[in-house]
């Protein structure tokens, strides 16, 4: 059980009262129009009159960027890679065999599927195929988006499966026989809604869903933990836990270590806020005694807890950032003895830790560059080694294989220049390479630079710079300038060959802003821009883009603004309240309209992160970052794209409507694409995303490529 969160309750784009969801939404009778919102009605996700505007604009934008030469070339060539059977397959481990999910030009929607580890090694593997994605949807004459699988212990001859349709967050779970590579007709299976089912045992599951009215929390998310016997109605599924609807998500997991097999149910009261229940013998709920911001996780005989605010126990103190581990038994019979594996510095935080079978493998972020040591644990303490072969530079991940029976782990290594390259590895051994990509893009005579800019504060914000080596500072190069900033997470140097293809190769400069709002620094980076300090966030790529300005890497005309989700927030903010900066922006499945987020879908969720403008002292807070609210007529706005998607069911496409109805109102230069299907990602299948991307180069190119 690692860093046990419910996998379907994720912020990220790489995103309440109201609980609309794409796929049940019904046309209205008539165009609602609120008083003080009259665009409201644009949240009307399927109604006729939402989709006709969606229809109107979709075509002009299309007409716009189709009709350049480059597009078709572009959109080809962005297809090709996504397609590309060269991409590395990466795969999960259980019992003999590695499995894998696949798409490409032939299986659009993909190919669920496995191979061994001699097979996995070759260049051209032979794989068992499991399911087809692509038969299934002609055949039940449904768009199924692969959502994950998991398998049941320890034969691994059963799996629960969950789809999506058209990629919403809200999904099915149906039990398959892997023997049969075939649905199971009379078993386990979840009605479509946003929950999980997970396995106990052979004839007993978890189940958090949708029960019916009063079951889900204002989040649009199960306030509901049950189990479920084999052959009974899921109704009468035994209630282990019930939240409160103000929760965000209720859930319960079996961890099935053998030897230590544990049931846990866990409160989700809001991102980084949680209490987690042991389920014991006697189906008795113990609360595991550690703060509720503190990441949780049980590994065997021991327990992790990574602490995101300081925290003092028997007469200790731990600092915020802080890794923690203990006996688990002991901790749950009382002790406090923690052992600290990690302690923040000025420049580093934790970013990752695993548990294999007899060591620990922490990564650690230095000014956002990483750095993986392996702990060993013997009665006179824990000991500390740099693992064996890792690489200096560049983004390293690594992931056990199979934290149960071995010390072997995948290790994954890339930079935005670099094609990403996976190992395998044990622990005491250099890792050997299995695959590499190809490089999809000339990136000769390209360099990767860091610099740090000084934010209004006096902060010290560090990005990242792809440019050519002999770069002149001339202040005329085409840059796009990335950021996200939000729920703790890092952006970090990684591999795009659609980046590389479509940007870098055209002769543009690609930066990466690690903002405040993310984790780059760990939990105080995240915390510092929370609620009445979002403008930080703003603020410190504000600094970014004027200190690339100011080193005469670029100018107003020739710079350009990207990002999706909270990222599309973060576009939407340096629009309204920067105009000066930026000639272009790309806002990507944006949030936008701060006074109703919460009651839009997944919204209620992230209230944590942005405040309640339902209590008039927060809103007074929030309307300073809410771009919907901010924007005005008379100002000379950036040229902006809004692309989003009809069916992503987390972040509501009502945000990016009424931004571009309002700001089309008010004769800004502004664009629009609505893809009909895709799910928060903004695309179902890689053709969807080759068209999305190649719409928003083909944008970005014409507006710095052609800038006077």
């Amino acid at each position: 059980m690692h860093h046990w969160k419910p996998m379907w309750i994720v912020p990220f784009f790489v995103l309440g009262g109201m609980t609309l969801t794409a796929q049940d939404s019904k046309p209205a009778p008539n165009p609602v129009v609120a008083s003080d919102d009259p665009y409201q009605w644009l949240e009307d996700v399927g109604g006729d009159a939402a989709l006709d505007w969606v229809r109107a604009r979709n075509a002009k934008s299309q007409e716009r960027f189709e009709e350049d030469p480059s597009f078709e070339p572009l959109r080809k060539d962005l297809l090709d890679i996504l397609d590309s059977n060269a991409r590395i397959p990466l795969v999960v481990k259980h019992g003999e065999y590695y499995y894998n999910f696949w798409r490409d030009k032939k299986n659009e929607r993909g190919l669920w599927r496995r191979t061994t580890l001699e097979e996995y090694k070759k260049d051209a593997p032979n794989w068992e195929v499991l399911l087809d994605l692509d038969s299934l949807g002609a055949n039940e004459k449904e768009n199924w988006v692969w959502k994950g699988a998991s398998l049941l212990r320890p034969d691994y001859t059963r799996a629960l499966i969950s789809l999506s349709r058209g990629g919403a967050d809200a999904d099915v779970t149906r039990e398959f026989d892997l023997v049969k590579r075939e649905f199971v007709a009379d078993g386990f299976q979840r009605p479509e809604a946003k929950g999980r089912m997970s396995w106990i045992d052979r004839d007993h599951v978890f189940v958090s869903t949708d029960f019916g009215p009063g079951s889900m929390t204002d989040s649009g998310y199960p306030r509901l933990a049950k189990m479920w016997k084999r052959g009974t109605p899921m109704e009468s599924a035994t209630t282990l836990y019930e939240g409160k609807s103000t929760d965000m998500s209720i859930g319960a997991i079996h961890d099935d270590s053998p030897g230590f097999e544990r049931n846990f149910v866990s409160r989700n009261i809001a991102f980084y806020n949680d209490e987690l229940y042991l389920l014991n013998d006697r189906k008795e709920l113990v609360k595991i005694d550690a703060p509720n911001t503190a990441n949780k996780s049980v590994n065997r005989k021991w327990m992790a807890i990574e602490l995101r605010e300081p925290w003092s126990v028997n007469d200790r103190s731990y600092k915020a950032g802080s890794l923690l581990v203990i006996d688990f038994d002991a901790f749950m019979s009382g002790k406090r003895n923690f052992d600290v594996l990690f302690e923040p510095t000025d420049t580093t935080a934790l970013d990752s830790y695993g548990f294999t079978k007899d060591h620990l493998l922490i990564n650690i972020l230095d000014d956002v560059k990483n750095r993986i040591e392996v702990l060993t644990y013997s009665p006179e303490g824990w000991k500390r080694e740099p693992l064996r072969g890792a690489p200096k530079f560049g983004t390293v991940s690594v992931t056990p294989v199979d934290p149960d029976e071995s010390n072997d782990y995948f290790m994954t290594s890339t930079d935005y220049l670099t094609p990403t390259t996976l190992s395998i590895g044990t622990i005491g051994s250099d890792p050997i390479e299995l695959k590499r990509l190809p490089q999809f893009f000339d990136s000769k005579g390209l360099t990767i630079t860091q610099h740090f800019a000084t934010s209004s504060d006096g902060t010290r914000v560090p990005y990242f710079m792809v440019a050519q080596k002999d770069l002149k500072p001339t202040g005329d190069h085409p840059t796009l300038l990335y950021g996200y900033g939000g729920f703790e997470i890092s952006l970090q140097p990684a591999y795009s060959a659609t980046v590389g293809r479509a940007w870098l190769t055209q002769g543009g400069v690609y930066v990466v802003a690690n903002i405040r709002g993310g984790g780059e620094y760990g939990p105080r980076w995240h915390q510092a821009a929370l609620k009445q300090n979002r403008l930080r966030a703003y603020e410190d790529f504000a600094a970014v883009a004027k200190d690339l300005i100011a080193r005469k890497v670029t100018r107003k005309e020739r710079l350009a603004v990207q990002g999706g989700s909270n990222g599309g927030l973060l576009v939407g903010n340096m629009v309204t309240l920067y105009p000066d900066l930026f000639h272009a922006a790309v806002c990507q499945v944006p949030l936008l309209d701060m006074k109703r987020y919460n009651k839009l879908l997944a919204g209620a969720s992230w209230m944590a992160e942005y405040g309640n403008p339902d209590v008039p002292e927060e809103w007074s807070f929030i309307q300073k970052f809410s771009p919907y609210q901010n924007v005005k007529e008379k100002v000379n706005y950036p040229r902006v794209l809004f692309t989003t998607s009809t069916r992503d069911d987390r972040v509501h496409p009502g945000h990016a409507r009424k931004m571009m109805a309002k700001m089309e109102a008010m004769g800004h230069p502004v664009w629009y694409y609505e893809n009909i299907e895709g799910g928060h990602g903004g695309a179902a299948n890689n053709r969807q995303s080759a068209f999305m991307q190649a719409i928003a180069y083909t944008f970005l190119r014409q507006e710095l490529m052609n800038a006077k």
